[in-house]
């Protein structure tokens, strides 16, 4: 089943491309037209088929894992805020995104029309490590997508929205970008007050890397706090942040999200456990402290 459902993107498509060219050509409707306009529909229903049989079944607990960033970071996108948070495809249910404003920074803000796009490396984000939330083991990596110009205006958003959605008709690649997945073996740190560990078994997402930082290769054992790699702008975003999300299973087209926690410092200084909301900065605590 999920082997057929994996043709939902591709389908779409290429049902696209074939009612595009019908059109164009001035045919009509004759048999490429209909055959394209079934395409679409199964590419559709497909598609809506995944994103029901990837939401979570039930309530979980949260699973405590270590922040895996340094410094003052913004949460975006937050399952603090809304649920699914992203949406239950991809198991993006509870995912997560963050952005980094160090003291000082201008905090991010839609540019309206000028500069359209902007070069990655303008901002904070860019370039800061990306750590491995728990013990585990690599069991995916890619780090060869660029990093693009990012889509913060206007004009940059509706560019992105048509972007994500051909991105989205491919592999789950071209969405994440550049990307470490790393699986719990259980037995270390996650980075909360009682040391405990995710389940083994659990698979952390981090993605939108940038182009060639991935340290580790499929296989690597890796410690919680170890870099991973760095933040880009790689994928399906519009400006450099970092993604992360927990799944249940390694096969990100077929797995289910899972909830998460962190410790963390708020604005105020004060010592909190979950996971921060919609715009909410938040100052990573490192594991040592944390426990």
């Amino acid at each position: 089943m999920s082997s057929v459902l994996r043709l939902s993107g591709p389908a779409l498509a290429l049902g696209a491309l074939l009612i595009i060219a019908t059109v164009s050509l001035g045919r009509g409707i004759d048999v490429f037209y209909l055959l394209g306009v079934a395409l679409v529909v199964l590419g559709l229903v497909g598609q809506f088929l995944q994103t029901r049989l990837q939401r979570p079944s039930q309530e979980q607990d949260p699973v405590p894992v270590a922040v895996p960033v340094r410094g003052r970071w913004r949460g975006l996108n937050s399952p603090a805020s809304s649920v699914p948070s992203h949406t239950h495809r991809l198991a993006q249910t509870y995912a997560l995104d963050i952005t980094h404003e160090p003291e000082g920074a201008s905090p991010r803000a839609l540019d309206p029309f000028w500069a359209p796009m902007r070069r990655p490396e303008s901002f904070p984000s860019f370039g800061q490590d990306v750590l491995a939330p728990f013990d585990g083991e690599v069991v995916a990596v890619h780090g060869t997508s660029r990093d693009h110009l990012s889509r913060l205006s206007v004009p940059g958003i509706a560019y992105l929205l048509l972007e994500g959605f051909v991105r989205s008709l491919g592999s789950p690649r071209h969405l994440l970008g550049n990307h470490v997945l790393v699986r719990a073996t259980g037995g270390g740190a996650a980075g909360d007050a009682g040391d405990a560990a995710a389940p083994d078994g659990t698979v952390a997402v981090l993605a939108h890397l940038r182009r060639g930082s991935p340290t580790v290769a499929a296989g690597t054992k890796v410690r919680a706090g170890q870099v991973l790699g760095q933040c880009g702008n790689s994928g399906n975003s519009s400006d450099p942040h970092v993604h992360f999300q927990l799944m249940d299973g390694p096969d990100i087209t077929t797995a289910t999200g899972l909830p998460f926690t962190w410790i963390y410092l708020d604005e105020q200084g004060a010592v909190r456990t979950g996971v921060p909301s919609n715009e909410e900065l938040f100052t990573a605590v490192a594991e040592e402290a944390a426990r």
